[in-house]
């Protein structure tokens, strides 16, 4: 099992900067979080990926916020972080970090078995 504990979000004006983290723990978190991401929902829209940390350590990122996000690790805290800057309004929504990848597209919500309780971000313009 692994338990996901997002923590950071907050209420920024666009323009601003916030970073989010993700800190693992249990007796799986150091199987199942080789793999990780962060995904994104807002009210009655399916919960999209934002940016992926692969196993290999290869980061990926939307189109949607290339360039304004960036993972990091820290490894001995079991801690997935998720700098952004550059916030947009469009970015508000509930941030929630996943692990536990299965395969295919690191980008599909459906191929992570672990969530957190998720971390609210705001952006007002």
């Amino acid at each position: 099992q692994v338990q996901l504990v997002e923590s950071g979000g907050g209420s920024v004006q666009a323009g601003g900067a916030l970073r989010i983290s993700c800190t693992a723990s249990g007796s799986g978190s150091g199987t199942f979080t080789k793999s990780m991401a962060w995904f994104r929902q807002t009210p009655g829209k399916d919960r999209e990926a934002v940016a992926v940390w692969s196993a290999s350590g290869n980061t990926d990122y939307s189109d949607s916020v290339k360039g304004r996000f960036t993972l990091s690790r820290d490894n001995a805290k079991n801690t997935l972080y998720l700098q952004m800057d550059s916030l947009k309004p469009e970015d508000t929504a509930m941030y929630y970090c996943a692990a536990g990848y299965t395969g295919y597209s690191r980008f599909d919500a459906a191929n992570y078995n672990y969530w957190g309780q998720g971390t609210q971000v705001t952006v007002s313009s």
